[in-house]
């Protein structure tokens, strides 16, 4: 019974000096940008390929230039991502989930995420993908 007692009280002692994992200072003022420029008259990309890791604070600028209406998917990273705002025009919304975004005219969204699952995701313009309006971020 005593050798049950200085077990259980050994236990104890030890879960007390586990300290909870914390993240140190403010995970949304060190972000890192990424940056997406969509050519609509080309049908292409500035850039195909982003590796991003879980738990890093990213934000996503995407322009269009404006010379067709597009709307740009990436379903499965916004799923698999905390969405911490989204910006346009200097004008900020909170959004609970996002599926797309969509230009009518020249402009700039700014994403700002957390990547909370590894894996790889697909960005794309509908229609274009194999086209030439299709990238891939890897998530690790």
């Amino acid at each position: 019974m005593m050798k049950n007692l200085a077990l259980a009280a050994g236990a104890a002692l030890a879960l007390l000096a586990v300290q909870p994992a914390l993240a140190a200072g403010n995970l949304a003022s060190q972000g890192t940008e990424l940056e997406l420029n969509i050519d609509t008259v080309d049908l292409k990309f500035s850039q195909t390929e982003w590796e991003l890791e879980t738990g890093k604070y990213y934000i996503l600028s995407v322009s269009s230039d404006g010379n067709e209406e597009i709307s740009v998917v990436a379903p499965e990273l916004f799923r698999n991502s905390w969405l911490n705002q989204i910006v346009v025009n200097d004008l900020e919304t909170k959004a609970y989930g996002l599926y797309s975004i969509e230009f009518d005219d020249e402009g700039t969204f700014r994403i700002s995420f957390v990547p909370i699952r590894p894996g790889e995701y697909d960005i794309y313009v509908p229609g274009y993908e194999n086209r030439g309006l299709a990238g891939k971020f890897i998530v690790k």
